[in-house]
């Protein structure tokens, strides 16, 4: 165990700093020196592709949610913000990566060549490994799902097949679609019959065959609900085989070693640093969940200052602009971002607004970071740092090593908050939209609050009570039943939006089928350009495969996308 323990160690250190690290194409060449696929250990082929998923995941909820405000986008310009690049190590891991485990070079740290290697070990062994199979067909259905979300289209019926098409054609999103519900279809079957692990390590849910099956109706879940498929949706939930509760939630959690390789979660590891913290939280998010006293807030962010500059402080005291620390403070915002938080938010939520493209000023140790959920920081009871405001120099540190919980959180993927809002999002009534949105913030907020735990040196008694908690649920569905149009549409979102913090994948499709919420911050540019429907197509594999062309624009819509096109659709663009 020791060593298998070794190498997912190895493994995750690939996986999460192959952002760099891209393939050149589908098909690569192994060494003759190295072992061939079928002489591979099968156990690190799904080490393998359990890491490659679970980078993608990670990386993907990160960027889709910088497009919803989950998270914070540095851009003013949509195309010039999301180019060719931004895909390529997200695309490499599913299909094949360049990138070897250390001491088996013919095990890459991808998701399809590795399912690929491990049909064909099963075929010629009499070691069943149906359990390794039936995994990686459901890591690679989702990713394929996701992949025809972000690109419209992808790569399906000619992959992984190098000597008969070198240049495989991509298909499109229906096609990809239907491959991967038969993908989950086979996988179903697989695990119907109780496989063993053989030795596997399953770092999801530990071998319990139950629990994935759970994962399959999950996925089918969030599919039926992107194309509309009422029937199929509802007929899932009537049968109830799908996460539903914390204990079932499909996660992937992390560790709390500093020493190289880290396995610590990837955010902890560029926020809580000697040098401070690296990326900015969502300003939009934060003020909403300020303005709404969300229980939650505390346990998402936590603040190195108790005011920031051109806002408001904890006191309720103005605090003076600072030219240096955050410039825009000094600005009058343009007409457009009249009545949303240009700059500054109150309360010393450090964090900056969607497309503000500033530089990076001496702010490590004053920006906000992110909290004890999900990336295992620091729990905000208000212990506020120290720093000299005109030099910003630190003086007691509010982040840095091993602060918190180490970073030992997770990357929530399907949560059964998540759950509970798709139910509602199909649901045909408000009574039953409401039910969802009472569930599935009774569910998240329960979620995050036992995070709390992580952080030791953290002061408890300042956190929501139990009689908080449920005021503040009865408040937003109250506010739900009561409001009509547009602003009931709004609280749903807002609260949908909310919860995915940490996992946003969702919130990028929710965004482009409903137009909700529409009270989003507008990019700091009056014209950005319209919202980006999908992203370029990975570069590397354009440029490496002659039938492919990139795309011009970043305006083409996923197949089940009928709203009118950018940029009057989504209205909040």
């Amino acid at each position: 165990m020791k060593n298998i323990f070794k190498h997912i160690t190895l493994v995750l250190l690939a996986g999460f700093s192959f952002l760099a690290c891209e393939t050149t194409e589908l098909d690569l060449t192994v060494s003759p020196n190295e072992l061939s696929p079928t002489q591979s250990d099968p156990n690190l082929l799904l080490n393998a592709i359990q890491l490659a998923y679970a980078s993608n995941q990670y990386v993907l909820s990160e960027q889709v949610g910088e497009l919803t405000r989950i998270e914070y986008f540095g851009n003013r310009d949509y195309f010039a913000g999301l180019p060719g690049s931004t895909l390529n190590a997200v695309w490499a891991r599913v299909y094949s990566s360049d990138f070897t485990v250390p001491g088996n070079g013919a095990v890459d740290v991808g998701i399809l060549t590795n399912l690929q290697a491990l049909e064909a070990i099963d075929a010629e062994t009499d070691v069943d490994y149906s359990f390794h199979i039936a995994l990686g067909k459901i890591m690679y259905a989702h990713s394929l799902f996701q992949l025809v979300d972000v690109l419209g289209e992808a790569v399906f019926s000619q992959a992984g097949n190098p000597a008969e098409f070198p240049a495989p054609l991509l298909d499109s999103g229906e096609d990809v679609y239907a491959g991967a519900f038969g993908l989950l279809t086979e996988a179903q079957t697989l695990l119907a019959a109780a496989p063993g692990t053989q030795g596997a390590t399953d770092m999801f849910y530990g071998g319990d065959t139950e629990k994935w099956i759970k994962v399959i109706n999950s996925i089918r879940l969030r599919s039926y609900k992107n194309t509309g498929n009422t029937a199929a949706f509802n007929a899932i939930v009537n049968a109830g085989n799908y996460i539903t509760s914390a204990d079932d939630d499909f996660q992937f959690g992390y560790g709390v070693s500093e020493l190289q390789p880290s396995d610590r979660h990837p955010l902890y590891e560029t926020s809580y640093t000697p040098t401070g913290v690296g990326p900015y939280r969502s300003n939009w998010l934060m003020d909403l969940m300020l303005q709404n006293d969300d229980p939650r807030i505390r346990y998402y962010f936590y603040r190195q200052a108790d005011g920031t500059p051109g806002a408001i402080d904890v006191s309720g005291n103005p605090v003076p602009p600072n030219e240096e620390t955050i410039s825009c403070s000094l600005f009058t915002p343009p007409a457009h971002y009249a009545g949303f938080v240009y700059c500054s938010v109150d309360n010393g939520y450090w964090g900056r607004s969607h497309g503000n493209d500033e530089g990076g000023p001496p702010d490590g140790f004053l920006k906000t970071a992110p909290g004890v959920y999900p990336t295992a920081g620091r729990f905000d009871d208000s212990q506020f740092n120290s720093v000299d405001q005109i030099t910003g120099v630190n003086i007691a540190p509010g982040v840095g090593l091993g602060q918190g919980g180490g970073g030992a959180g997770i990357t929530p993927i399907i949560l059964s908050s998540y759950v509970d809002f798709w139910i509602g999002e199909m649901a045909t009534s408000d009574a039953d939209k409401a039910t969802a949105l009472r569930d599935g913030l009774e569910k998240s907020i329960a979620k995050v609050q036992a995070f709390g735990a992580l952080d030791g040196s953290a002061d408890l008694s300042v956190a929501p009570t139990d009689t908080e908690v449920t005021s503040y649920i009865d408040d937003i569905v109250a506010a739900y039943e009561a409001a009509s149009g547009d602003d009931k549409e709004n609280i749903y979102a807002e609260q949908y939006f909310t919860t995915l913090y940490g996992g946003a994948f969702e919130s990028y499709n929710y965004y482009r089928k409903t137009g909700f919420p529409t009270t989003v911050f507008p990019n700091w540019e009056p014209d950005p350009g319209a919202f980006p429907r999908t992203y370029l197509l990975p570069q590397n594999e354009v440029l490496n495969n002659p039938n492919l062309s990139q795309k011009a624009d970043l305006s083409t819509q996923v197949f089940w996308d009928t709203n009118p096109a950018g940029p009057t659709f989504p209205p909040a663009n």
